[in-house]
């Protein structure tokens, strides 16, 4: 399945899926990498793995997001990508786009969704008390951090935690769900092993 990367930043969660895409029985290929930003750390990172790199610029859309959509858009659909990884893509997604992908695009939320949206899950996890916590992958929609969900990795709060070490714990994680997330999709979507019943995910694997 011809996949495309987007992110903002140096791109953890991608390296992640380049390494796991590089193995020759993996059933996703990662044709491009997008950013919203041109000095995006990833894009070298991607560059180095072979793979092509764009990058539309959101400064030159201020006035207009969807444009900024459609011309990202346009160079995902050049690429003949047929699905979509959000990893650590810092924009918030019009209606419109996520239209167009609807059931193809995927995102990482560092919490077990639909606890501790947006930004600063940890300290989020730390301040509810909750002994559980970790990541989750799930089809995009147009309300934040909402869609169905794919898969989830868990990890205990332990006593002394702070937000920064229970980070370093929820990412590795991340690391491992999301490629997993990827190769079932890529192996179930085309065949219809894998679909989307309402807010439900079937078909799908869960992580060990």
């Amino acid at each position: 399945m011809r996949t495309a990367i987007l992110i903002s930043g140096r791109g953890s969660n991608m390296q992640a899926l380049l390494d796991a895409a590089s193995q020759p029985a993996f059933p996703a290929e990662i044709v491009l990498v997008g950013s919203n930003r041109p000095n995006a750390a990833g894009l070298q990172i991607a560059k180095h793995h072979g793979v092509e790199t764009i990058a539309v610029d959101h400064k030159r859309f201020r006035k207009d997001r969807e444009a900024f959509e459609r011309a990202l858009d346009q160079e995902l659909r050049t690429a003949r990508v047929e699905l979509v990884c959000l990893a650590g893509f810092m924009r918030i997604l019009t209606p419109w786009f996520t239209g167009q992908w609807s059931d193809r695009l995927i995102n990482i939320h560092p919490s077990l969704l639909p606890a501790f949206k947006g930004l600063d899950t940890h300290q989020q996890a730390l301040d509810a008390g909750v002994s559980e916590h970790g990541c989750t992958v799930h089809f995009v929609r147009p309300e934040m951090d909402t869609g169905p969900i794919i898969d989830q990795a868990r990890v205990p709060v332990i006593v002394g935690d702070d937000a920064e070490s229970l980070a370093a714990r929820v990412l590795e994680q991340e690391h491992r769900l999301y490629p997993h997330v990827l190769g079932e999709l890529a192996r179930g979507l085309p065949n219809g092993t894998v679909r989307v019943d309402g807010e439900r995910v079937i078909g799908v694997t869960p992580l060990t």
